[in-house]
């Protein structure tokens, strides 16, 4: 229960200048309650006024109340910071990285909105209709918030870089103007923001006009790329498939050459076999007969042996037929294997050859891609007027 009222009361213990916890809290005659340190700085800068306002309801005050301290409001905060609160603003409101911090905020500094060049300093939300409301009208002048404010100051007179030189192209400030820029070329800082401004429009323009044409060509090489890579898959494949188709075509080739030898081979074969079985059975009945003439010879009765050789020496005497017995000298793989060595050469020859082309033609290909690309120049032209 504790914690849900100090979240509910978390506004009225924040002071509306500093957006943080009080710290020796006054409370004006309005209600409202302020750092003494905050409203004493904002009632110092109205002193010249004569009258004194609450910078957040604008009830004014004649003469300048007498503060004095909240001792109990200042107890409260106390115990709150004893518990660990502290007052925040969302954090989207805190300066970052890159941001211009709040010259006015103590603590973790807020975002600046705004930058003042007369004051030279930054302000957040907050500070910024504090530092209208001790200035009101357009004496001061009040720009987007910036960083290094110093630099839009001249360093010799102290004043407002609102002059520029178009002679030394540089800005300066009135004085200058009749001081060590006397007699140059001078127009005033906003005229020659114009003037540059058109320059850097045009500058865009063209660089916009680069870019498209950038673009399109860029579109245009992934296209050939796309286009390219599609080409060359469609060679290798069909480049695959013939070589497969060249392959087979071989190996049904050399099947058939095979078949071929191995047929010449099985009839020559078949003939000479025919001849062997002829010759065996020759010399085994010529074997026959020696034995029996060999037989004979040993008989020792005269008539049988005259009778018998006789009978033997009827028998009609063996021819010689050896000589038309022979296998065909004229059958020779020789040059069958030549044969096939000289195709092996030629298609050797015209394979290298079509390599050779596909080479070259892929080597075209390639130079026409790289040829494309480097006429596409990528520099972006810039304006060099425009300093």
């Amino acid at each position: 229960m504790a914690e849900a009222s100090v979240v509910l009361g978390q506004d009225q213990f924040s002071c509306p200048i500093c957006l943080d916890l009080l710290k020796d809290p006054v409370t004006l005659p309005c209600g409202h309650s302020f750092c003494m340190d905050c409203i004493t700085g904002c009632w110092d800068q109205e002193e010249l006024k004569g009258v004194h306002s609450c910078p957040q309801c604008r009830q004014t005050f004649t003469p300048r109340p007498v503060l004095g301290r909240n001792t109990m409001l200042a107890e409260v905060v106390d115990k709150l910071k004893i518990m660990g609160f502290q007052a925040a603003p969302p954090a989207q409101c805190y300066a970052g990285p890159g941001n211009v911090e709040c010259d006015v905020c103590v603590g973790r500094k807020q975002m600046a909105v705004k930058s003042c060049l007369v004051c030279l300093s930054s302000y957040c939300k907050t500070h910024l209709r504090v530092h209208n409301d001790l200035n009101p009208g357009k004496r001061h002048k009040v720009v987007d918030a910036a960083g290094k404010l110093e630099d839009l100051i001249c360093y010799r007179h102290n004043k407002l870089l609102e002059v520029f030189c178009c002679t030394d192209q540089t800005c300066i400030c009135v004085l200058c103007v009749m001081d060590e820029h006397r007699g140059h070329d001078t127009v005033s800082a906003a005229a020659e923001r114009v003037e540059k401004q058109k320059q850097l429009e045009e500058s865009c323009r063209k660089t916009q006009q680069t870019i498209h044409q950038r673009h399109k060509h860029l579109q245009q090489m992934k296209e050939d790329i796309k286009s390219l890579k599609h080409c060359a898959q469609a060679a290798v494949e069909d480049s695959e498939r013939i070589f497969t188709e060249m392959i087979r075509s071989i190996e049904r080739r050399r099947s058939e050459v095979t078949q071929q030898i191995r047929d010449q081979e099985k009839a020559e074969v078949s003939k000479a076999e025919e001849l062997v079985e002829k010759l065996e059975k020759e010399i085994a009945e010529l074997k026959k007969r020696d034995a029996e003439l060999k037989q004979l010879s040993q008989t020792e009765d005269h008539t049988s042996f005259l009778r018998s050789l006789q009978s033997l020496c009827s028998l009609t005497d063996p021819v010689d037929s050896s000589s038309n017995l022979s296998v065909c000298s004229d059958v020779s793989f020789e040059e069958v294997k030549e044969n096939v060595s000289q195709l092996k050469d030629k298609v050797e020859d015209l394979l290298k050859y079509g390599a050779d082309q596909i080479y070259m033609r892929a080597k075209a290909t390639r130079q026409d891609f790289l040829t494309c690309k480097n006429h596409v120049n990528i520099a972006i032209p810039i304006n060099e007027n425009i300093t």
